[in-house]
């Protein structure tokens, strides 16, 4: 089978999911990929064909999404960024028949397929949103944002052959075609035997929030701290704060020795810590509800904590009740990624079999 796979740019766990997810489908398929900002810097070092796009990048200052300058840093980046997609677009009509389209939250791939009316498999977190039920307890407070979101995520790739959400959280499903599996994880991470620290692993997305060095040197534990200092080729040491570069090696090392998490809400980390059995105080980035729905569910499972702004009083009420989010992880399993791969095994055979489904090599009318 032919597949073409398409990884949405913005975050990195999209890609780090989606190396996982094509390992597996490059072992018996035939795979190109397009994906944009880091996600293709990521996956063009592990795999061949890796066509680049351009996509959409957010814009921060502190621990907020700004949504004005995110708008016209876009703009401008779609002036050279369609004829870019374009021509990959027509590189791939040219040279590529896929069977079927892959998509984690990412457009081009999407467009391609439903232009081709080749079956596109949504596979990403977030529409979650779209596509669970969740309680008006749990949304109190967040009604209009979380209205806002879902329109936009229900928007962006409506009418998939097949929706396959992973999660740590089961709300209950509200529309057909769509399966919740469990996370994927990456195999360093299903290796990776957890051991009870005493440091906290602090994982920060935006570059700009300044003020946390100083809430946790107030702290006076032990940090082992990613994503601030994006500069470094080595450890920094700053009293109890020791900034370090990014490396999956070392970063998978803090996170299973961690006494606890500190980070922002992406779905990736908050993932790999409930699977290692870490409690997790989130702070989402403010204006990213998707970040938000997961803090608000770790909160909800007994996990860790949500928190709109990381200070001390959030750091000291978390850290005292870590004891209580570890009993609540206890209880969590999964069975590695068996379940996800072999849900989208029976997808992709569902897809191929679809009555009326354009074969290769047949023009369209």
């Amino acid at each position: 089978m032919r597949i073409l796979y398409g990884v949405v740019g913005e975050g990195m766990g999209h890609a780090t999911r989606s190396r996982v997810v094509l390992e597996e489908l490059v072992k018996e398929h035939e795979v190109q990929v397009v994906a944009s900002g880091r996600a293709h810097a990521y996956l063009a070092e592990r795999f061949p064909e890796v066509h680049r796009i351009w996509g959409f990048t957010l814009h921060y200052e502190g621990n907020a999404i700004r949504r004005l300058p995110t708008v016209l840093r876009n703009l401008r980046g779609a002036v050279g960024g369609w004829p870019r997609n374009v021509a990959e677009y027509f590189k791939l009509v040219a040279s590529f028949h896929p069977d079927v389209v892959i998509s984690d939250f990412e457009s081009f791939s999407y467009y391609f397929g439903k232009a081709h009316r080749i079956p596109v498999i949504d596979l990403d977190n977030i529409h979650v949103i779209s596509r669970c039920r969740h309680s008006p307890e749990l949304l109190r407070g967040h009604e209009g944002d979380f209205n806002l979101i879902r329109s936009v995520v229900g928007a962006k790739l409506p009418r998939c052959f097949h929706y396959l959400i992973p999660t740590f959280f089961y709300p209950p499903v509200r529309s057909g075609r769509t399966t919740l599996v469990p996370p994927v994880l990456r195999a360093e991470v299903l290796a990776a035997p957890p051991e009870r620290g005493e440091h906290l692993l602090v994982y920060q997305t935006a570059t700009t929030n300044r003020g946390l060095p100083e809430v946790l040197k107030r702290l006076g534990m032990p940090a082992r701290v990613y994503g601030l200092r994006r500069d470094l080729t080595a450890d920094l040491v700053d009293g109890n704060l020791t900034y370090r570069p990014f490396g999956e090696a070392g970063f998978i090392e803090d996170l299973r020795t961690a006494r606890a998490v500190v980070a922002g809400g992406g779905f990736t980390l908050l993932s790999e810590a409930v699977y290692l059995k870490k409690p997790v105080l989130s702070v989402p980035v403010e204006r990213q509800f998707e970040q938000v729905l997961n803090a608000l569910y770790i909160q909800e499972l007994g996990y860790g904590a949500y928190a709109r702004r990381l200070d001390e009083a959030a750091l000291d009420a978390f850290l005292a009740r870590v004891p209580d989010h570890e009993r609540a992880l206890a209880g969590y399993a999964q069975d590695g990624n068996a379940v996800a791969l072999a849900t989208l095994k029976e997808q992709l055979g569902a897809a191929r079999r679809r009555p009326g489904r354009r074969l290769r090599g047949e023009s369209r009318p």
